[in-house]
């Protein structure tokens, strides 16, 4: 699952809907028509020797001022022991190049560990507090799904997916997460994209699914019927991409036969296992194999094409 696209794409298009409702000190200071977001940043993190890129970087004006800052949104996945760290080299190198003031915030997706993470970075000696960097953070699987119920707000309606639930809880949560998201009347694309996240990460069971169907013929007529046009259109939206995968299966078992055929006249009998590892071949390499056949001369120029493109 791609997690940090899901979460970029939740919050930047509810942005001030977030801020709202897990920074509301913050969004009462800032006008919602300034806010602004920046390209993507990309960071060479000499430590860990790899390039990083921050999921969300927005610039805000504070209401009624010309005066403006930057606000760092970081969507984590995963419990990293050096987090605290690099959320402070972000900060340093944001706050170098923009001359800004910047607002660090991280919102914290994974379901393990359950402790409290860091959200403190400090370079300390006896006699001295050379620095001490916080930032906001958000734990999701440290806040209850219950307090959120009544939130009139399409964050809450996505995020209560990734809170801290119970086993059994599973099926109403998720039922939750609809109720609420029926009762905002968005736009189809942007209830699209919440029910999107929700099932993305409340995919239920058999048994599940036998909870959450006894749950919503429990709702009154019009919460019923509202909750249902929403999973009406998983189901349809799941069909449409369950026709297009059979299609492309059917062309590529179509091409794979095709060039099975072709390669028995051209080289002679394949064994079983260089037929095992054509069959496990992409589309598009199952194409480029057709083109390389013509040059075959043996079964020895089979064996060095798949070794050359990692199959042998």
């Amino acid at each position: 699952m791609d997690h940090d696209r899901l979460f970029k794409e939740l919050l930047s298009t509810f942005f001030l809907e977030f801020l709202q409702l897990f920074l509301p000190q913050v969004a009462a200071q800032i006008e919602p028509a300034s806010i602004h977001f920046l390209p993507q940043e990309y960071f060479a993190d000499l430590t860990a020797g790899e390039k990083q890129i921050i999921d969300l970087l927005a610039e805000v004006r504070l209401a009624g001022q010309e005066v403006g800052f930057l606000i760092h949104v970081e969507a984590q996945s995963s419990s990293e022991s050096d987090f605290a760290r690099r959320m402070f080299f972000y900060f340093a190198r944001l706050h170098q190049k923009y001359l800004q003031r910047v607002y660090p915030v991280v919102v914290f997706s994974f379901d393990e560990p359950l402790r409290q993470e860091p959200s403190c970075y400090q370079v300390e000696f006896p006699d001295l507090k050379v620095l001490e960097f916080n930032f906001a953070s958000i734990q999701l699987n440290r806040l209850d799904w219950r307090d959120y119920l009544n939130q009139p707000n399409p964050v809450a309606a996505a995020l209560m997916a990734k809170m801290r639930i119970a086993a059994a809880d599973r099926p109403r949560v998720k039922l939750e997460c609809l109720r609420l998201l029926a009762t905002l009347k968005l736009d189809p694309a942007r209830t699209q994209l919440i029910s999107g996240f929700v099932d993305s990460y409340l995919r239920l069971n058999a048994q599940e699914k036998q909870v959450f169907q006894a749950e919503v013929d429990r709702l009154e007529e019009n919460s019923r019927e509202d909750v249902m046009q929403i999973v009406t259109s998983w189901m349809e939206e799941g069909i449409q991409q369950g026709i297009q995968q059979g299609i492309q299966q059917g062309i590529q078992r179509g091409e794979t036969s095709l060039i099975l055929r072709q390669l028995n006249r051209r080289v002679g009998d394949l064994p079983a296992d260089l037929q095992a590892q054509i069959e496990q071949l992409s589309l598009e390499q199952v194409e480029n194999l057709g083109v390389a056949l013509l040059d075959f001369a043996n079964l020895t120029d089979l064996e060095s094409w798949l070794v050359a493109r990692g199959q042998g």
